[in-house]
């Protein structure tokens, strides 16, 4: 610790950590997420799957300095949210950080929290939008990450880590499987059933682009989440470190687990598959990296790798989930996994683990009793309760201005109708044409019919003269999504 006479409190270790697991948790979106859509969807909506991503991640932070940070982690203004104020004075955001609700302080600048909090914020609508991909409008979503963050993040982070009434109750969410993972996940189905399915022939052949770029991304994802559960002590102490091995021991569980499972029903191991054990795995161990040991990390690695892989081949192959478009099936992934930590944290708690994180809960059902297993209940029906509610009045309330879903003739083209550009440019250089079909119509097309309120252009496209390369066409070999 470095001692400053200006700022006692400050431990530049601290400091320095949070601000390094800040930056690890920034980079699971900026580029993790990000490239990891980009590869997993067609490659007609690889530019706005990244996109929307992107535009997420500058949107929450600007939400967030001038009011989100303050009604999640602020003075109580009512039962489940802080008071909405900015945070953005020097002097604010040099004052020691500070959870006036939840009684609480830590050893380095408002700022450096204010900045942690954020990436966390930013990821959950990021994660949230795995779902709505192949079909949402761009406006849409532009609209709703603001609307969504500002009337239900605010209320589960202050509920449960800010001082609101979950957290005063006891229920343990160490890094988010509730504040983050639920609510994405539930929130992400009940949207995606608000904006309707991507085009038929897209949900029925809907193939990754390119696998090796998913498996890039899934890796930023699962080094960064060493930030994500290591950094929420607070500190650079002994449960950080803890954190982390369990974060990383119970993910390597559930990925082998998953690959296993899909080689006993699909003879084969598949990369998508293990990396949605990953995922999975990252997820359910969220809400209890720090306060579990390293067996029930193991124990919680399994679960992790069986029920979400059971829910996403076998409930998810019903005709009642089909009726929902979970384009990457984040409710299996996220809400499904996210339930489970839970429900397990409720179990395998222990009491040096939750002392170690500076609670005073007796540990799980194991160490303690049963209680803390329905205090985790409790936690997540509010959790998906709250965001079934409000999910659903701000997608009808955006619907009313603007359409949730993109038009027809923008899905049959995708990126370049949407964003006037292609992921891959296979094609010469200064050329405008593509697949013999005229760019400029395409776009001139798509714009008259944006602006026909009943969708339809009544034009058609124009063919050109073939390009004078060869196209060869390569077979590509059929992956199965899992």
């Amino acid at each position: 610790m470095s001692f400053n006479a200006t700022t006692p409190w400050l431990d530049t270790g601290d400091n320095a950590w949070q601000l390094t697991a800040a930056s690890l948790v920034g980079l699971q979106s900026v580029p993790g997420l990000i490239i990891l859509y980009a590869g997993q969807v067609k490659k007609k909506w690889a530019i706005n799957s990244a996109f929307m991503a992107l535009y997420a991640f500058a949107s929450v932070l600007v939400t967030w300095v001038v009011w989100g940070y303050k009604m999640s982690f602020g003075e109580q203004m009512l039962p489940l949210v802080g008071k909405p104020q900015p945070i953005l004075s020097m002097d604010g955001l040099l004052a020691q950080s500070t959870l006036p609700s939840a009684n609480l302080t830590q050893n380095f600048p408002t700022a450096t929290m204010v900045y942690f909090q954020f990436v966390f914020a930013a990821i959950t609508l990021i994660i949230m939008a795995g779902a709505f991909l192949g079909r949402m409008s761009f406006q849409a979503w532009m609209a709703f990450v603001p609307l969504w963050l500002t009337f239900s993040y605010t209320i589960g982070a202050f509920s449960l880590w800010g001082g609101g009434f979950l957290f005063q109750m006891g229920v343990i969410d160490y890094s988010g499987g509730y504040v983050i993972h639920l609510s994405s996940g539930t929130a992400g189905f009940v949207g995606a059933w608000w904006i309707g399915p991507r085009l038929a022939k897209d949900r029925d052949n809907f193939q990754p682009n390119n696998i090796l770029m998913m498996l890039a991304g899934a890796g930023i994802l699962w080094i960064g989440w060493n930030g994500f559960n290591g950094g929420d002590p607070y500190a650079a102490s002994a449960d950080a470190g803890a954190a982390v091995l369990n974060t990383n021991l119970c993910t390597a569980v559930s990925l082998l687990v998953w690959m296993i499972l899909d080689m006993i029903k699909y003879k084969k191991p598949s990369i998508i598959g293990a990396i949605q054990g990953m995922i999975t795995g990252l997820v359910a161990i969220t809400p209890a990296a720090g306060v579990i040991a390293g067996w029930g990390a193991i124990v919680m690695g399994v679960c992790s790798g069986v029920i979400p892989w059971l829910s996403m081949n076998y409930l998810g192959r019903t005709a009642l989930m089909r009726k929902v478009d979970d384009c990457l099936g984040v409710f299996h992934t996220h809400a499904v996994a996210g339930v489970v930590g839970g429900f397990m944290t409720g179990i395998l708690a222990t009491k040096d683990g939750c002392a170690a994180f500076g609670i005073t809960n007796p540990g799980g059902a194991i160490e303690g009793n049963g209680k803390q297993v329905w205090l985790q209940i409790v936690g997540a029906l509010f959790i998906i309760g709250w965001n079934i509610f409000w999910t659903s009045l701000i997608m009808f309330g955006i619907n009313l201005v603007i359409p949730l879903r993109m038009k027809e003739d923008l899905l049959m083209i995708g990126d370049d109708a949407v964003h006037g550009e292609e992921a891959y440019a296979f094609f010469g250089d200064g050329d405008r044409t593509l697949d013999g079909w005229d760019r400029q119509a395409v776009n001139e097309d798509v714009d008259d019919g944006a602006n026909d309120r009943d969708g339809s252009s009544g034009s058609e496209l124009r063919e050109v003269a073939p390009m004078t390369s060869v196209k060869t066409e390569i077979p590509v070999t059929h992956v199965e999504q899992v």
